[in-house]
């Protein structure tokens, strides 16, 4: 059943589940009738369900599940789950599109952000800088020594990246900038011209590239078809001294597969941004040495979110004229 946009008049009820950037809130009150947080704290199920029945239009987070139970219970009045970020796979968008409900999300804003997290990790982990931060905020730093916090150099390593979408494409770029030989495995090999551009060699097996890598950069998103993607004989095929960098989703690594093999000195390092539980990290890996552990901090930087804030209003605003959000997710894209 295709959606129904409001009538252009009307202010949209516009419903969002957490505390964003006060400029965007401010814009978002101007324009539209809005509901926003008090606080900052993840809502249930039950009180997400509660906003969407009185609202037009739901403005989530990846923190919110919106599943097809959910909107089997959210009512008549949601037309546009206009999400807060680009990653959708918290939404169940095939069971809103059945229901009327479009979705729309912000591509893009993240790009850069992600890549340069990714590129501090690589870093923060080859180079083991939380090792020397611990060390200088401890005050057990006594000078200088030849043999101490040695670390490898990033420059002519093998950087193997999986998944080479706008994110990969720009990590790619940055790695070149530091001297790095980039390859790719992706469902669809680039263009012969970008993959010159980028300097990047393209891996068909997956298995084969990562068996070659000095360090791997995971950049797919979340799909069934990524789930555990690295799981444990794919982990295995890793050389001992390789390095794994997420900044992507946390779904595509077997947690417990990859914290057995650090423990085990099968890989020699990871730096991850995402987790595969969320919040709730695997208590063993807190402990490791060589270990980079982020609180989903990739795309944090305040010209990201207020760009995010402004693709959510242009998408609602779009919607309330009567016309296709520019940033329509359709469950063939996914």
């Amino acid at each position: 059943m295709p959606a129904t946009p409001a009538a252009p008049r009307s202010r949209l009820r516009v419903a969002v589940t957490r505390r964003l950037p006060e400029a965007v809130e401010t814009r978002m009150s101007e324009l539209f009738d809005v509901v926003l947080r008090d606080d900052d704290r993840k809502m249930t199920s039950d009180q997400l369900v509660s906003l969407m029945q009185d609202a037009d239009v739901l403005v989530p987070t990846v923190t919110d599940q919106i599943t097809a139970a959910m909107l089997a219970r959210a009512g008549e009045r949601l037309k546009l789950i206009a999400n807060f970020g680009a990653g959708v796979d918290h939404i169940d968008v095939l069971s809103a599109r059945q229901r009327g409900v479009l979705v729309s999300n912000t591509p893009g804003v993240v790009t850069e952000d992600t890549a340069d997290m990714t590129l501090a990790l690589i870093l923060a982990v080859t180079r083991k800088i939380p090792e020397g931060l611990a060390e200088m905020q401890a005050g057990r730093w006594q000078g200088w020594s030849p043999t101490a916090h040695l670390g490898g150099r990033v420059g002519g390593r093998r950087l193997g990246i999986l998944g080479m979408g706008r994110i990969g494409q720009a990590v790619a770029r940055r790695a070149n900038a530091f001297g790095m030989q980039v390859h790719y495995h992706n469902r669809k090999r680039l263009r012969p011209e970008i993959e010159e551009a980028l300097g990047a060699t393209w891996w068909e097996s997956l298995d084969q590239m990562l068996a070659r890598m000095d360090i791997v950069s995971v950049n797919a998103p979340h799909t069934p078809s990524t789930f555990h993607l690295l799981n444990a004989r794919r982990l295995k095929l890793m050389k001992p001294s390789a390095v794994i960098v997420n900044t992507s989703r946390g779904e595509v690594i077997d947690e417990n597969a990859l914290t057995r093999m650090l423990r085990a000195g099968e890989i020699a390092g990871a730096g991850l941004d995402v987790f595969e539980h969320g919040h709730e990290i695997n208590p063993r890996l807190r402990e490791l040495p060589n270990v980079v552990l982020l609180p989903h901090m990739g795309s944090a930087t305040v010209e990201g979110r207020a760009e995010m804030g402004e693709k959510v209003i242009i998408n609602i605003k779009t919607f309330a004229d009567g016309h296709r959000p520019p940033d329509l997710v359709v469950p063939s894209m996914l």
